[in-house]
């Protein structure tokens, strides 16, 4: 059965710091997906990119986009969705599928207003695939339904793990 975790943690906790750790712990694994930064100007966060783990990256939300949708004060950007975190996360007909390890940071907000990339999150926590979704503490409709499935672990990462988990991620997700 595939390994499907939630990795929660409230703002600043270093969720997409433990993701991309995971990713370079794990070097002989296929790993698809995409994580998501800060914009920052003159150390005012400005805007967030997503970047894929193959290193396309584009403005994902900025204060000046003007939207729709807008998730606070940024206009989001739902073509970088299509364009860059989808094809990341649609399971394959190969046979690498099958070992495939997908990362997503984050199911949060801005991504989760692209009615396509909740559709792909959906067919892929159901594919033979391995799967680790980075979330928010808060609570959304989606991602609360995930964290109802019996086949779903949510791990949580806080300041006294987030040294050490990526690396007891990494063992359990390292193939044999």
């Amino acid at each position: 059965m595939p390994t499907r975790i939630l990795l929660e943690g409230r703002p600043g906790a270093g969720k997409t710091t433990a993701l991309r750790r995971l990713a370079a712990m794990l070097p002989a694994r296929p790993v698809t997906g995409f994580t998501t930064e800060e914009i920052r100007q003159s150390g005012v966060r400005v805007g967030f990119a997503l970047e894929t783990l193959a290193g396309r990256r584009e403005v994902l939300a900025h204060v000046d986009l003007p939207g729709p949708p807008r998730v606070g004060k940024y206009g989001v950007d739902l073509g970088v969705m299509e364009r860059l975190a989808l094809p990341t996360l649609r399971p394959t007909a190969t046979a690498v599928s099958a070992g495939r390890l997908v990362l997503i940071d984050e199911l949060g907000r801005m991504e989760l207003a692209c009615t396509a990339f909740r559709g792909a999150v959906d067919a892929l926590f159901v594919a033979e695939v391995d799967v680790v979704a980075t979330v928010h503490t808060q609570r959304d409709p989606f991602t609360d339904a995930l964290r109802r499935r019996a086949d779903i672990e949510v791990v949580h990462l806080t300041a006294a793990n987030r040294g050490v988990l990526p690396g007891e991620l990494a063992a359990r997700l390292e193939q044999p």
